[in-house]
């Protein structure tokens, strides 16, 4: 064991952290309080736990608890815990550096004029470092259980890049952190205050939190009891878990404190379901829907705190998403507390064991009850959860085969009946407004709403007063293979396949074929090898030219992303859909100059592929010839 100190500096990222939470948290300084006990509460639930392998952790100090006290002279704040304590090397990974490979991503996209708000602490497990909001030095004093009195380790910064390391003889196991106060920070040192911040943000833990008792509001002299005097401690908060009281005795203001600590976000929660399941297995969920999307949603982060925490029998067992949540819902968050699973459960049981099936199960129906709920009964709040999570819900439409349909039917999409990007509609109601005689849900993938909504595969369409859905998430095209229909209703891309038309169209688009044979062979002469056919479009009014693709055949601008991120997509040849009524191709069709004819060919094909989001294989000679053209 190291005997002397250590100074060590922090990793790149926590010193980013620690400016973002020092400079730009000082309208929530009071969060600190919520998230250093929320940790001790932690550390509790996961000394419990491993208490049930190994009864001797909890000898010495046997009860759990938090104390937190206060000293006006010394001006310190000390939040201690009775909890599983650390190690040297456990302080050095969970303080001095923070493992999450998010964090960096997150920090270096951070814009200078964006501000890191509330929801950024804890949310990467970095609640820690909030105490540094009012304290301008920290010191941790920490024993893991089952450790001997000479294996504590004392932690001290003042937060300013660097901090150190040393031995302690500790007589208790679990972890003290003592902040002290920077100036003008003696709000804090107020008992009353402090109490009111125990009540406010951690009255549902479910371990006693105590505090020094104090004569009365006030003493007449105005001091407190001396420092050398051994506190009477009385317990600050309910210290019951939250979701094992009856409905009927939680306010929505509970319920709300209960998920800003359990989320680590400073925001409501657009709503919530608790609810208690009797019979041949008996558990209880309380699950909350977040009214925005934590930072890291798609991008991972530390596992610690996402998704539900298993409990069984009140006894913390871990954070288990995976297991009690399918990936696509991994915004919800909340408990689920279970009476009849064993408390030696591991995650390998777990993913074979049938009653956490059901449970499973369970939760999936609650979330999108809940979800249905809000968009039937606040339009609004389910408007703002669609913005935020709605391409997270699609991963369902590909990973969830069962609620499929029900999933589907809580999307919303941008159409050619809307006005913008903002005006969305669901699947039913675009069915329910479906032209007479169509058979299909129509729809467009682009790159963004604009070039969804500027495809000049749409022309025919809107001509014929047949809405088209503007789908311009990257994740769209990867749903739709699985939704192959809805309703009863094919989906069909306007851009795959052939247009259905009737015997008159037919006819005519015959007719325009014979009539435009010349021009094409010239145009396919031209291009060569670029396409794999030249043909008369039914799909255009007004422009000159477009893409068209097989029925399975993958949209070019998903093809260009799947390339740019490394996935090896086979090339095909496009087929080249031609509008022989626009004046490009006139001047096509009477070019005597076989150059400038080329160039005109070839620039058809690229404005067609730049439409339907395809990269150019050759910018440069593109550039040539449209300056060639336009100066000719």
């Amino acid at each position: 064991m190291t005997t002397t100190t250590e100074t060590r500096k922090f990793e790149a990222e926590v010193a980013q952290v620690l400016h973002l939470v020092t400079h730009s948290l000082y309208s929530h300084k009071e969060i600190f309080l919520r998230e250093l006990i929320s940790n001790a509460s932690d550390a509790c639930d996961k000394l419990r736990f491993e208490a049930i392998a190994d009864p001797s952790l909890l000898s010495g100090e046997g009860e759990l608890r938090i104390d937190v006290s206060w000293d006006k002279e010394a001006r310190t704040i000390t939040i201690a815990d009775t909890g599983i304590g650390m190690g040297r090397d456990e302080v050095v990974a969970n303080i001095g550096s923070i493992a999450s490979s998010g964090t960096r991503r997150f920090l270096e996209s951070l814009g200078s004029e964006q501000r890191a708000d509330a929801r950024l602490i804890g949310q990467f497990g970095v609640g820690f470092y909030s105490a540094f909001v009012v304290a301008d030095r920290v010191t941790v004093l920490t024993r893991r259980a089952g450790e001997p009195a000479g294996a504590g380790v004392k932690w001290e910064s003042d937060g300013r890049g660097e901090y150190t390391l040393e031995p302690a003889t500790l007589d208790q196991r679990g972890t003290t952190v003592s902040l002290h106060l920077k100036d003008g920070e003696d709000e804090f040192l107020d008992g009353w205050k402090l109490r009111a911040l125990v009540r406010k943000y951690s009255d549902h833990v479910a371990f006693p939190i105590r505090m020094p008792k104090e004569a009365g509001s006030a003493q007449e002299d105005g001091d407190e009891a001396k420092a050398d005097d051994a506190p009477e401690w009385e317990t600050a908060n309910d210290a019951s878990a939250l979701w094992t009281r009856p409905k009927s005795e939680i306010s929505d203001e509970e319920y709300q404190n209960f998920y800003k600590s359990l989320g680590h976000d400073f925001n409501d929660a657009a709503t919530w379901s608790h609810n208690r399941v009797e019979g041949s297995q008996s558990f209880t969920t309380l699950l909350y829907l977040p009214s925005q999307p934590p930072f890291d949603l798609m991008m991972g982060g530390r596992d610690e705190r996402k998704g539900l925490k298993l409990y069984i029998r009140r006894v913390f067992i871990m954070d288990a998403a995976e297991e009690l949540l399918p990936h696509y819902l991994r915004f919800v968050r909340g408990v689920v507390d279970a009476d009849d699973l064993p408390l030696n459960v591991s995650r390998e049981i777990l993913q074979h064991n049938r009653q956490l099936e059901r449970i499973r199960g369970a939760c999936v129906k609650r979330v999108l009850d809940l979800v249905e709920k809000l968009s039937r009964d606040e339009p609004e709040k389910f408007a703002a959860f669609i913005r935020a999570f709605g391409n997270t819900l699609k991963e369902g439409i590909v990973e969830d085969h069962a609620n499929r349909e029900r999933i589907a039917k809580l999307l919303r999409f941008a159409s050619t009946k809307g006005e913008g990007e903002a005006q969305t509609v669901s699947l039913d109601d675009y069915v329910g407004r479906m032209a007479e005689g169509q058979d299909a849900i129509w729809y467009v993938t682009a790159d963004g709403y604009r070039a969804a909504a500027g495809s000049p595969q749409l022309e025919a369409f809107r001509a014929r007063g047949i809405e088209v859905l503007l789908m311009s998430d990257r994740i769209d095209e990867w749903m739709l293979g699985p939704l192959r229909e809805y309703a009863g209703k094919p989906l069909r891309h306007v851009a795959k396949g052939e247009l259905p038309l009737d015997e008159a169209e037919k006819a005519k688009q015959a007719e325009a074929a014979q009539a435009a044979a010349p021009l094409l062979e010239r145009i396919k002469g031209l291009l060569g090898e670029r396409v794999e056919d030249v043909r008369v479009s039914a799909r255009l009014t007004d422009s000159p030219a477009c893409l068209a693709l097989a029925e399975y055949e993958m949209a070019p601008h998903l093809a260009r992303l799947l390339r740019e991120a490394g996935q090896d997509v086979p090339g095909t040849r496009p087929v080249l859909e031609v509008n022989p009524r626009h004046a490009l191709l006139q001047k096509l069709l009477g070019e005597h100059d076989d150059a400038r004819a080329a160039d005109l060919a070839h620039l058809l094909l690229e404005q067609a592929e730049l439409a339907a989001g395809a990269p150019l294989p050759d910018p440069a000679a593109f550039v040539q010839r449209m300056n060639r053209l336009l100066a000719g």
